[in-house]
């Protein structure tokens, strides 16, 4: 799960799994980590600015590998493309397993991410901070 030449990572999101993520075969919601995706993305966003941030879209998200109860999962984001009102932000999920340490590919996933004001309306992300 390479990032190619998009811009520098940055740690993001970094969270413990607890059983009560688990789905039936022991392993974490893929729910769980789809939130979790979520809120990487409006952190990555909000470093262009303290605004209200909303997900508008995020792509396909493919599973290479289970989350497992204890492991710690690593959130990585960057911006690959900034507009005037919205960013696309990269999202790399990555497990530390709890019995290894080793790290392990999860899942990545591209999201766009709109600067809105208190109406929900679309904002230049430029402007003033709305929070």
């Amino acid at each position: 799960m390479s990032t190619g030449s998009s811009p520098s990572r940055t740690l993001a999101l970094r969270v413990g799994t607890l059983p009560r993520d688990t789905n039936h075969y022991g392993t974490i919601f893929g729910g769980v980590i789809l939130s979790y995706i979520d809120q990487a993305g409006a952190v990555e966003a909000r470093r262009h600015g303290r605004h209200r941030w909303v997900t508008a879209a995020i792509d396909r998200v493919e599973f290479h590998a289970p989350v497992q109860v204890g492991d710690v999962v690593n959130f990585f984001t960057s911006t690959v493309k900034a507009g005037t009102k919205s960013v696309t932000v990269q999202v790399e999920v990555e497990a530390e397993r709890f019995a290894t340490g080793a790290r392990v590919a999860v899942t990545q996933a591209t999201m766009v991410m709109v600067a809105v004001d208190a109406s929900g309306k679309p904002i230049p992300f430029a402007s003033p901070p709305t929070v």
